[in-house]
């Protein structure tokens, strides 16, 4: 992992939604850092820098934020998104220091193209490890090149960089290469399941009206009956 980026911090004294308003109106984003027992430490960061430094640094994302002129390592923990506008609303930090140890789950990627007619199914998207703060890694990256139907990609079989430790299941499913089904297979396994449970399709409208017209015509015709009845 790269280097914590360094953000200046603004120390936050208003509070509510009113103030929260006020602080993204000007770009920027509120804030609090939990964390070693202290009290949680409220603080503003610039927008944009902000931003671009949770993306370059993945979903455990660490800063260095300078609170009053003193660097803190931040570890980012939760980050409030809208999901309209797609803007940061907020984010809990936590804090940690060098060489510390720290629960994390980081992302699994699968990459490559596994043999034809297979479908690669992502069991697991994320793996829980242990780490040092400044050395998280970004993502665990899994290769199913050339993979058979059949492959089974465990936890044990990551590639964990030096100071990471395991800390899911050895035997837990990351990734699983199995038979691709073809459509056709897909809706006959489908009937069978509606079968098995007693759905039946639903009667498409021009089906109602068939029966519609079929229902009057035997009543017009009765009625035509009972008139010659009558008649007689």
């Amino acid at each position: 992992m790269s280097e914590a980026e360094k953000i200046a911090t603004e120390t936050r004294s208003e509070f509510g939604k009113g103030a929260a308003r006020r602080i993204r109106r000007d770009n920027k984003i509120p804030a609090v850092i939990y964390g070693h027992g202290n009290d949680p430490v409220h603080v503003i960061l610039p927008g944009h820098q902000t931003m671009m430094a949770l993306k370059h640094g993945g979903a455990n994302a660490l800063l260095a934020l300078d609170v009053e002129g003193t660097e803190q390592l931040a570890l980012t923990k939760d980050v409030q998104v809208d999901p309209i506008r797609r803007v940061i609303e907020h984010i809990d930090f936590v804090a940690v220091r060098r060489g510390e140890k720290v629960t994390v789950d980081v992302p699994i990627h699968v990459v490559g193209d596994a043999a034809p007619d297979t479908l690669v199914v992502t069991e697991n998207a994320v793996i829980s490890v242990e780490a040092e703060a400044t050395h998280i890694p970004e993502f665990f990256e899994v290769s199913v090149q050339g993979a058979k139907e059949g492959t089974q990609i465990l936890a044990k079989e990551l590639d964990l960089p030096k100071g990471t430790t395991l800390l899911a299941d050895e035997d837990l499913l990351i990734v699983n290469v199995t038979q691709q089904i073809s459509a056709e297979a897909l809706e006959a396994e489908l009937e069978e399941a509606e079968a098995e449970a007693g759905i039946e399709h639903d009667v498409s409208d021009a089906e109602i009206a068939e029966a519609q017209d079929e229902a009057a015509a035997i009543d017009a015709g009765d009625d035509a009956a009972a008139k010659g009845d009558s008649a007689e």
